[in-house]
C-alpha cells in the first residue's frame, strides 16, 4: 500500500517554480484499480491454459503434438501482435477510456469460442481473438495509469500493474487445479475470464479521462476538470500550468512510423524495445505457460509447482510496490536482472547433474521460484512504467504500441518454440541462453536507462526538449 508518509501535505516545487501541495493519492487510486482490471485479464489469459493444456489436447485431439500445443499459446500472442499495433492509433484517436472498452470485446468473444470449441481450429480463433484484446489493452493501461497518476506515488501505481498481472495469472492457476477431476473443467475456465471484462466496461464509465489526451485535443476545460478529480482543485491548476509549457502539436498532427526508428525519439523507443526484448529473451514466459510441464517432467506435482510459482510473483509484486518510489526504476532493474541469471544458472546446475533426486529437485524448483521472484520485483513491472515516463505525450501512446509489439513477437516465438527447444537442445543449453539474456540486460540497464522517480511527466517532457532527445 501507499505509505502515508509518501502522501502527506509537504509542499513540493512544481516545473514552474511554485510550490503545490502533493495530492491526495486516495482520489486518483479507484481509477487506477479499474484500469488494473486490464493486466488481471492479461494474467489470466497468460496462465489459463497452463494447467489445462494437457486435457485440452486430449479432447479436441492433438495430444502430444508439441507444435500444435504450443500454437494454442501462441496464436493469442499473434493477435496481440496485430492489436498492440493498433493500441496506439485507438488511444489516440478515441481516447484511453473508450479504449479499455474496446479491447474488452474481442476478450469476450474469443473466450466464448475457446469455451464453446469442439475443434482445434475453433479453440485457435478463439485464442486468436483473445490475443486482439490483449494487444490493445495493456499498452494503453500502461498510459493511462502513468498520465493519472501523481508524481510521488506513479512508480506505486506502475507496481499495482504487475500485481494485478500476478492476481490474474494466480486466479488462472488456482481455477485450473480441478481440470483432471472434473470434465470438461477447462471450459468454465475461459468462461469465467468473461466477468471480469463486462466489468471492466461497466466500470471504466465512471473513471477520469486521462487529462493529458483531452489537453491534446483543445478540450481544456474537460482536462483541467478530470485533474481536479484526479489531484485536487488546487493541484489541477498547477498541472494545467505545466501542460501549457508543452507544445500542442499533439492533436492532429500524425505520427510516423519513420520518426520513431530514425527521428529525435529513437533512443527512447530503441530502449524500451530493448528492455521489452530482453524481459521475453529472459524465458519468462517459458515458466509462466508451461510450468506444468516442466515441473511434471521434473516428478513434482503441477499443481503445487503452479500455486507456488502464482504466489512468488505476488510476492514479488508487492516488494516491487514498495521500492519502486524509494530505489527508483534503474536500480530495480538491475537487481531483477542479476538475480534472475543467477537464478537461471541454478536451473542449469540442477539440469547438469546426476545426483539424488532430493538434490535436483532442490535446485529445480528453487531456482525456478528465486528467478519468478527476482522478475517480479524489477524486470515485470519497470519496463511498461518507465517508457511513458520518457516519451513525450506527442509520440506516447503509437511509441508504446510499437514497444509492446516486440514484445508480443517474441513472446510469441518463445510460446511457440520453447518444448521443442527443450526437447531438442536439452535444459541445460536452453537454460543457459536464458541466463545469457539476463547478465546482457544488466549491461543494457547499466548504460542506457535514466531514472525518473519523482518527477511529473510534464517535468521529465520539459528536461529531455532541450536535448532534442533522450
Amino acid at each position: 500500500m501507499v505509505s502515508s508518509d509518501s502522501v502527506d501535505s509537504r509542499d513540493v516545487k512544481s516545473s514552474t517554480g511554485q510550490e503545490t501541495p502533493i495530492p491526495d493519492w486516495k482520489l486518483s487510486f479507484p481509477h487506477v484499480v479499474v484500469a488494473s482490471f486490464v493486466p488481471f485479464l492479461f494474467g489470466y489469459h497468460l496462465g489459463v491454459v497452463n494447467e489445462p493444456l494437457e486435457v485440452i489436447s486430449r479432447d479436441l485431439g492433438f495430444y502430444g503434438n508439441t507444435l500444435q500445443e504450443g500454437l494454442v499459446v501462441s496464436t493469442c500472442l499473434a493477435g496481440a501482435f496485430i492489436g498492440s499495433m493498433l493500441s496506439g492509433w485507438i488511444a489516440d484517436e478515441i481516447g484511453r477510456r473508450r479504449a479499455f472498452q474496446l479491447c474488452s470485446l474481442p476478450m469476450i468473444m474469443g473466450a466464448s469460442f475457446c469455451a464453446t470449441s469442439r475443434t482445434y481450429t475453433a479453440m485457435l480463433v478463439g485464442r486468436f481473438l483473445v490475443g486482439i484484446g490483449l494487444g490493445i489493452g495493456p499498452p494503453v493501461a500502461s498510459l493511462y495509469i502513468t498520465e493519472i497518476s501523481p508524481a510521488n506515488v506513479r512508480g506505486t501505481y506502475g507496481s499495482l500493474i504487475q500485481i494485478a498481472t500476478c492476481f490474474g495469472l494466480l486466479a488462472a492457476l488456482l481455477t485450473g487445479i480441478p481440470v483432471r477431476t472434473l470434465a470438461g473443467w477447462w471450459r468454465f475456465c475461459f468462461w469465467l475470464s468473461i466477468v471480469p471484462a463486462l466489468l471492466l466496461i461497466v466500470l471504466v464509465t465512471f473513471c477520469a479521462e486521462s487529462p493529458l489526451w483531452l489537453y491534446k485535443k483543445g478540450r481544456d476545460v474537460e482536462a483541467e476538470a478530470e485533474f481536479a478529480k484526479l489531484l485536487g482543485v488546487p493541484q489541477a491548476k498547477f498541472a494545467m500550468m505545466e501542460l501549457s509549457n508543452l507544445d500542442r502539436e499533439d492533436g492532429n498532427d500524425t505520427v510516423k512510423m519513420g520518426e520513431l526508428l530514425i527521428g529525435r525519439h529513437s533512443r527512447v523507443v530503441f530502449i524500451g524495445s530493448a528492455l521489452f526484448a530482453l524481459q521475453q529473451l529472459s524465458g519468462i514466459n517459458a515458466v509462466f505457460y508451461f510450468s506444468s510441464t516442466v515441473f511434471r517432467r521434473a516428478g513434482v506435482s503441477s499443481n503445487l509447482a503452479n500455486v507456488a510459482v502464482g504466489i512468488v510473483n505476488l510476492i514479488g509484486s508487492v516488494v516491487a510496490l514498495g521500492l519502486m518510489d524509494i530505489l527508483g526504476r534503474k536500480a530495480l532493474l538491475l537487481w531483477s536482472f542479476l538475480g534472475m541469471a543467477v537464478s537461471m544458472s541454478l536451473q542449469v546446475l540442477a539440469a547438469s547433474l546426476t545426483a539424488t533426486h532430493q538434490a535436483v529437485f532442490s535446485l529445480s524448483v528453487g531456482g525456478m521460484l528465486l528467478f519468478v521472484l527476482t522478475f517480479a520485483i524489477g524486470a515485470g513491472p519497470v519496463p511498461a512504467l518507465l517508457l511513458p515516463e520518457l516519451l513525450p505525450s506527442r509520440v506516447r501512446a503509437k511509441a508504446m504500441a510499437f514497444c509492446m509489439s516486440v514484445h508480443w513477437v517474441l513472446n510469441f516465438l518463445v510460446g511457440l518454440l520453447f518444448l521443442q527447444l527443450l526437447d531438442q537442445l536439452g535444459p541445460q543449453l536452453l537454460y543457459s541462453m536464458f541466463s545469457a539474456f539476463c547478465f546482457m540486460a544488466v549491461l543494457f540497464v547499466k548504460r542506457n536507462v535514466v531514472e525518473t522517480k519523482g518527477r511529473s511527466l510534464q517535468e521529465i517532457e520539459i528536461s529531455l526538449l532541450p536535448q532534442d532527445g533522450v
